[in-house]
């Protein structure tokens, strides 16, 4: 098994730590892991992506063009990666700021809205969980403890009180996850 990821939107948005955890997670499980992040010299507010493989097998090369799955956070993304999607992929998309929503209909579109769903948990720094959430519930590559575990990792310990509002909140978009 091979998954080749791409997570994409704003600085701040907890892109690059969603692809970090899910690097961990992978590593805590056995797997063969690539974690390659890019940004602008904005932090918040500039375009960021990660790109995350996880497989079974040696990984050849972190540098890829095509992805079995796409999450996508803003407009600049959807227009840059939708198309970047395989045939028989998977996008993921928060609608919220999106102008113009996915339109292939060789891939698996899901929605999940993680701002309103952190909004509703009265703290917008879970949205990246929240997304991470929905993400697990369609492609479920690592086991939940797994995730946890990569929370714990990535997390420095003075944060680690908050690891159960995480686990919430991986949870509230797991239920919330709609398919397109």
């Amino acid at each position: 098994m091979t998954e080749e990821i791409i997570i994409a939107g704003f600085g701040g948005q907890g892109v690059l730590s969603m692809g970090k955890i899910l690097a961990y997670s992978g590593i805590m499980q056995e797997q063969e892991v690539s974690w390659m992040p890019s940004y602008g010299p904005e932090m918040r507010g500039g375009t960021a992506n990660v790109t995350v493989i996880l497989s079974d097998e040696k990984i050849a090369s972190p540098v890829i063009n095509n992805f079995d799955t796409c999450v996508i956070l803003n407009q600049q993304s959807m227009d840059k990666f939708e198309s970047a999607v395989k045939p028989g992929g998977y996008l993921l998309y928060d609608p919220n700021g999106i102008t113009k929503h996915p339109t292939r209909t060789d891939i698996k579109i899901y929605s999940i809205e993680g701002a309103k769903a952190a909004a509703e948990m009265g703290n917008t720094k879970v949205f990246n969980m929240i997304i991470l959430g929905a993400y697990l519930k369609m492609r479920p590559i690592v086991k939940m403890e797994n995730v946890i575990a990569g929370l714990k990792k990535s997390l420095p310990e003075r944060y680690h009180k908050l690891i159960p509002l995480n686990q919430e909140a991986l949870e509230k978009g797991m239920d919330n996850l709609v398919e397109k």
